[in-house]
C-alpha cells in the first residue's frame, strides 16, 4: 500500500535543497491595464501543446494546467502548435517553457532510454536527448549506475532513480493511455490481443483461405506517405511500418530479444582480460555473426561492414566531417551503448559495448541496421533548395528518403502523399524459412502486399474496417469512434496499454522551472486520477513516474493519489487553492495584494 506525504512532510520537503534562483520567468510578456498601470511583475508561462485535432488529450491536460496556474497567480497562456512545429520547438530549438505530449513509447519499456532523455551531458544535443535541460548529479550518477549493472543491483538502482526523479519532478507523469484499434477478423485473423496493429505482429497474422493477399490498414497520420527517413528527427508517437523494412539486429517481442539479422552472438573468443584490464574497463566485447544469405532491397549483399557502418553513422551522421559529431536522435541511446565496432569477415563482426551489464547491452542490436551503400552519400551538411541550412545538421537527418532499401521482409513500393502507400513481401527472405524464430513468425508474412490508406477521422476509419474496406485501423481510436466500432458484428475493438506516456514537460533552464520547489508545486496541482476519468473516459491509468509498471517499486505504485507529489485537495476532495498557494509561497515566491504570483523569488 502507498502513503500520501503528510502535510507537515510537504511542507518539510519543499522547504529542504531549494536550487538557486536567478533571471526571470520564462516568455515573461511586459502588459498594462486599461488605466495604465505597470503589471510587469506577475509570473507567466507558455503552454505548449498540440491543437485538438490531433491530441485532444494533450490540449485538456493543457487547459487544466492553464486553469490551475490561474488559480494560483500565474498568467498562463496556451499555444497550440502543429505537430511539426511543436517537436521543432521543443526538440530542436528549445524555445518553450512548459509542453503538453506524450514521451516515445520506448521510453517507457527500459530504464536505459532514460539515459539518454534525462542525463546531463545530452543537454545541448537536439530531439528526445533531456529536451527539459535537466542538470542534476545525483540523476547522472543513477543513470550511470543502472546502465553498468544487472540483476538485483539494477532493479535498486532503478527504484533509486524512481524515487528521485518523484521528488525532483523534471516533467510531471500524467497518465499511461489505452491505445485502442479496431479489427476485423473475416479475411486475416490471429489479431494479437496486446499491440494488435505493432508492426511486428502484422508479421504474425494468419490469412483465411480465399482471401485476396492485401492486408488493408488504414490511419490519420499522413507522415509515413510523405517522410520515410528511419532515423528522421521528427516526432512519431506509434511504432512505424518502417520497422518491417529496416530490420534491426535483433527484435524485442514480447520484452524477450530475439535474434534477427543477427543468427548468434557470444562473449568473444579472444576477450579474457587480465584483473588490472577488467578494473580499468568495465566494458563487455562480444562477437556478432549475420545469418546467411542476407541482402539489401535492391540485391546487394548485406554484410557485417554495414553492421559497422551503422553504429558509426548513427553516432556521428556526418562520419568525421566536422569537428563535432552529430549523431541520429532517435537512436542516441541505444547507439550510445557502442564502444567500437570491427568487421572481421563478411558475416563476423566484433563489438564493445560501454557497458559491462549484457541486459543493457543487448539493447543496442535492436536499432535498424542501414544500407552503407546507400546512406554515406548523405554524411553532408543539410541544405535546402541548395542552400546550405546548418553546421549541426547533415542531409541525412532531413532527407524524406523517398524510395527506402532495407532489408527487411517488406519492400517499398510506391506512395502517394497525404494519401496512400504500399509495400510488398520479399518472397524469398532468408528469415521466411527459419527455424529457430517463434512459430508465429515462421513461413514469414500471410500477406504478399500492405496497402495503408490515410482517412480524414478516426470515425471515417472505423467505418472502413466496418465496411469490409478495410482490414484494421493503425492510428489510434479516440473514444467518439469506438460506439461506431461496437455496432458492428464484423469489427472487433482491441484496447492495450500504451507505453507513451502523457506528460508536462518543463524547460529547467530558466526560473522558475530551474526552481524544483517549484516545479513539484505545479506536478500537485493534478488529480490524476481525475485526469484519467474525465480526458480520458477511463481509458487510461495514472502514473507515478515514466517507467511502466514492471519497473516501478512498491512504495510508488498508484494507490489512489500520488504517493510523493499528492494533489491539492481540500476536505471535499476539490481542488485546494490555498494549500497550493502555500506551497508557492514556501518555494519562494511571494503574492502581490491582487493575489498575483511575482515572477521574482522573496
Amino acid at each position: 500500500m502507498c502513503s500520501s506525504l503528510s502535510s507537515t512532510t510537504r511542507r518539510t520537503f519543499l522547504a529542504a535543497g531549494a536550487a538557486t534562483l536567478s533571471g526571470t520567468a520564462g516568455c515573461l510578456r511586459d502588459f498594462r491595464t486599461v488605466a495604465g498601470r505597470d503589471r510587469t511583475d506577475q509570473l507567466e508561462l507558455e503552454i505548449r501543446t498540440l491543437p485538438a485535432d490531433s491530441d485532444p488529450n494533450a490540449v485538456r491536460i493543457a487547459r487544466i494546467l492553464e486553469g490551475r496556474l490561474d488559480a494560483v497567480g500565474v498568467e498562463a497562456r496556451i499555444n497550440t502548435l502543429t505537430e511539426e512545429e511543436l517537436y521543432r520547438q521543443v526538440l530542436l530549438n528549445r524555445n518553450f517553457d512548459v509542453y503538453v505530449g506524450q514521451l516515445p513509447e520506448t521510453t517507457a519499456a527500459d530504464p536505459d532510454a532514460l539515459y539518454p532523455l534525462l542525463h546531463s551531458k545530452y543537454g545541448a544535443e537536439p530531439g528526445w536527448q533531456n529536451p527539459f535541460g535537466y542538470a542534476d548529479p545525483d540523476t547522472d550518477r543513477l543513470l550511470s549506475r543502472q546502465r553498468t549493472t544487472e540483476g538485483t543491483d539494477r532493479l535498486d538502482a532503478v527504484a533509486a532513480l524512481q524515487r528521485h526523479l518523484a521528488e525532483s519532478q523534471p516533467f510531471v507523469s500524467i497518465a499511461f493511455p489505452d491505445e485502442i484499434s479496431a479489427v476485423r477478423g473475416t479475411r486475416f485473423y490471429e489479431w494479437q490481443d496486446n499491440r494488435p496493429t505493432d508492426p511486428v505482429n502484422l508479421l504474425s497474422l494468419s490469412r483465411r483461405d480465399d482471401a485476396e493477399p492485401t492486408l488493408r490498414l488504414v490511419t490519420t497520420d499522413p507522415r509515413l506517405t510523405e517522410n520515410r527517413n528511419p532515423i528522421a528527427a521528427e516526432f512519431r508517437r506509434h511504432g512505424s511500418l518502417l520497422a518491417l523494412v529496416y530490420a534491426p539486429l535483433v527484435r524485442q517481442i514480447d520484452d524477450e530479444f530475439q535474434p534477427w539479422l543477427l543468427g548468434s552472438w557470444q562473449p568473444h573468443p579472444h576477450g579474457e582480460r587480465t584483473e588490472d584490464e577488467q578494473q580499468s574497463d568495465d566494458s563487455l566485447l562480444w562477437r556478432g555473426e549475420l545469418r546467411e544469405g542476407l541482402t539489401w532491397h535492391d540485391g546487394e549483399p548485406l554484410d557485417s561492414e554495414d553492421v559497422a557502418f551503422t553504429y558509426e553513422f548513427l553516432a556521428d551522421t556526418s562520419m568525421g566531417r566536422v569537428e563535432s559529431a552529430i549523431p541520429t536522435s532517435r537512436f542516441r541511446g541505444r547507439s550510445s551503448l557502442v564502444k567500437s565496432i570491427e568487421s572481421v569477415d563478411e558475416q563476423t563482426f566484433d563489438i564493445r559495448f560501454e557497458t559491462g551489464s549484457p541486459e543493457v547491452a543487448i539493447r543496442a542490436f535492436t536499432v535498424p541496421v542501414l544500407p552503407e551503400h546507400v546512406w554515406r552519400d548523405y554524411t553532408g551538411p543539410a541544405t535546402i533548395a541548395g542552400v546550405e541550412v546548418n553546421d549541426e545538421t547533415t542531409e541525412a537527418l532531413v532527407r524524406p528518403n523517398d524510395e527506402p532499401i532495407g532489408s527487411g521482409q517488406l519492400r517499398f513500393h510506391e506512395a502517394t502523399p497525404g494519401e496512400e502507400i504500399v509495400f510488398e513481401r520479399v518472397t524469398d527472405h532468408p528469415l521466411g524459412s527459419l527455424e529457430d524464430l517463434p512459430d508465429r513468425f515462421q513461413g514469414g508474412p500471410a500477406f504478399d502486399r500492405l496497402h495503408l490508406s490515410v482517412l480524414p477521422s478516426d470515425v471515417v476509419a472505423v467505418e472502413a474496417v466496418a465496411d469490409d474496406d478495410a482490414d484494421a485501423t493503425v492510428s489510434n481510436l479516440g473514444t467518439d469512434a469506438v460506439p461506431r466500432a461496437a455496432r458492428s458484428s464484423a469489427t472487433s475493438l482491441v484496447s492495450y496499454r500504451s507505453r507513451a506516456l502523457y506528460h508536462i514537460g518543463f524547460n529547467t533552464r530558466q526560473a522558475p522551472l530551474s526552481n524544483f520547489r517549484f516545479r513539484v508545486a505545479v506536478a500537485q496541482l493534478f488529480d490524476k486520477g481525475e485526469i484519467v476519468e474525465e480526458v480520458f473516459d477511463g481509458y487510461a491509468v495514472p502514473a507515478t513516474g515514466p517507467l511502466e509498471e514492471r519497473w516501478v517499486p512498491p512504495d510508488l505504485f498508484w494507490d489512489g493519489e500520488d504517493p510523493v507529489v499528492p494533489f491539492f485537495a481540500g476536505a471535499d476532495g476539490e481542488f485546494d487553492e490555498e494549500a497550493a498557494r502555500e506551497a508557492f509561497n514556501e518555494a519562494g515566491y511571494r503574492y502581490n495584494n491582487d493575489g498575483e504570483l511575482l515572477a521574482k523569488g522573496s
